[in-house]
């Protein structure tokens, strides 16, 4: 089993829960964030012709799921198709942290792994 943690523009959340469920992705869980990457902040125009650039903690949010060894692939590409902005995206497009899992247990029954999920 394969855990997938994708921090992403919190616009595109809702293309990239469709794009999960399209790969067969059958739960998720979604939390919103903050924080900062390569990104560095973001330009703020002030009003009288200049910008300045924040280096503040940025809106994110992380989409997490875990799926079977078999889906990783399909459930990442649909990933990084609906997160990425435009043609060839954009510096604050996300990340993805794909780790394996040793064991899922179902609290209501006890099942484990596969059956788990």
């Amino acid at each position: 089993m394969i855990k997938i943690e994708a921090v992403v523009r919190p616009e595109r959340v809702n293309l990239v829960v469709e794009a999960l469920i399209d790969a067969g992705c059958g739960g998720y869980h979604i939390a919103n964030v903050t924080g900062k990457g390569t990104q560095q902040g973001v330009e703020v125009f002030t009003g009288r012709g200049a910008t300045i650039t924040t280096r503040a903690a940025l809106p994110k949010t992380v989409v997490t799921t875990v799926v079977k060894a078999d889906k990783k692939d399909a459930v990442v590409e649909a990933i990084i198709v609906a997160s990425r902005t435009g043609e060839d995206g954009q510096i604050g497009d996300g990340k993805i942290f794909v780790s394996p899992v040793s064991e899922v247990i179902r609290v209501r029954t006890g099942e484990k792994d596969a059956a788990a999920l």
